[in-house]
């Protein structure tokens, strides 16, 4: 495929995304073309990521003194521990201001080096390398970074922009299909909150998406970073707009934090429920029409994605999930903060609803 190059353009500074095919192993090339310079890197590497490929981005670097960070990327991996371990390397190997971090691996692997390098001498260059199509489409994009602790997800972090984002459609061919789905539940996301027109193409080509066929693909991957690109670029941190990027996030960090980040349920899978949860929630406070929520639930059941959260949680789990959403980092008062759908492409933010609300539209979903 053509390479493709955004530049993400914030008020402080501004960063290229490259998004093409095999174009991992030319690293060093992109980094210097992009006038990015550093004396010596530390990658952090996600061991998920095949050693074939790992094999190859290495010997790339051959020319600049590399060290390496083999991380587990997993969510209860996702914590303080493995961001002092990757500081530790920064402080003995005596890394300055001038240096660079990269991170090769998905949400995780990017969310654990970002924050380390926002905090290293308050801030050394980073490069992100997603692998995963979740990476790719959302969370390498935007400059949020962040660890868990045992209140929450992500209550833990910094906004630090990248210096540089390459994203290689390749390793997207090395991922289980489990992972892509779970990549897709952010793409559905973005053409959620964006326009109808967008929704109406995942819903014509999901399949093919899916299944990475090309320029499907491509297509759908450029389509969700231009809309996060347009949103981060009108407001940085998020004191205004992009809060609707958060669409059924709030119900997704508490799915996922009940379970204890455990393997039942992945990332995309709790957006996937949540965009589920949020739609319905917005049809039961008459915010969205009742054929507009049926358009998103048949799209979940036609291309047979996660949506039903019996699958996973029981009337036994109803305060635990109301605990982690009163806990949820977007809230500023006793009320819990949500992001609804008036109609497809028309996301309203800075909803504020008691939690007997939310606790009472749970309870039926868990027992009806």
């Amino acid at each position: 495929m053509k390479i493709i190059k955004l530049i993400v353009q914030t008020n402080k500074q501004s960063y290229p995304i490259i998004i093409g095919s095999r174009i991992a192993n030319q690293l060093p090339k992109i980094i210097s073309k992009n006038s990015i310079k550093y004396n010596k890197c530390l990658l952090v590497i996600d061991n998920k990521i095949p050693k074939s490929s790992i094999a190859k981005i290495i010997k790339s670097f051959s020319k600049k003194k590399t060290f390496l960070y083999f991380f587990n990327a997993n969510e209860k991996n996702k914590n303080q521990l493995n961001v002092d371990k990757i500081l530790d390397i920064l402080l003995k190997k005596n890394f300055h201001r001038n240096d660079c971090l990269i991170s090769l691996g998905g949400g995780i692997t990017g969310d654990v080096s970002a924050f380390s390098a926002s905090i290293f001498k308050r801030g050394i260059k980073f490069i992100n390398v997603p692998t995963t199509l979740l990476a790719q489409v959302d969370s390498s994009i935007g400059g949020k970074t962040g660890i868990n602790s045992k209140y929450g997800k992500n209550l833990i972090g910094s906004f630090y922009q990248p210096s540089l984002v390459v994203s290689d459609i390749n390793f997207l061919k090395t991922l289980p299909k489990r992972e892509i789905i779970c990549g897709y539940g952010e793409i559905l996301k973005h053409s959620l909150i964006s326009d109808k027109k967008k929704f109406l193409f995942l819903n014509n080509n999901a399949l093919k998406i899916l299944n990475l066929k090309s320029p499907f693909i491509e297509k759908s991957i450029l389509q969700s970073c231009l809309i996060k690109k347009k949103i981060i670029e009108i407001d940085e941190k998020e004191k205004n707009i992009r809060k609707i990027l958060n669409f059924g996030h709030t119900f997704a960090h508490a799915y996922e934090a009940t379970l204890k980040y455990s393997k039942k349920l992945n990332h995309g899978e709790a957006v996937l429920l949540g965009i589920v949860s949020a739609s319905k929630f917005s049809l039961k406070n008459n915010l969205l029409k009742e054929n507009e929520f049926k358009i998103i639930k048949d799209h979940l059941l036609k291309f047979k994605l996660p949506m039903n959260i019996k699958n996973y949680f029981s009337i036994k789990s109803l305060k635990k999930l109301i605990l982690f959403m009163e806990k949820d980092k977007k809230n500023n008062s006793k009320k819990i903060n949500l992001v609804l759908l008036k109609k497809i492409g028309k996301p309203i933010f800075n909803l504020n609803f008691e939690k007997k609300k939310l606790y009472s539209f749970l309870k039926d979903e868990l027992t009806n």
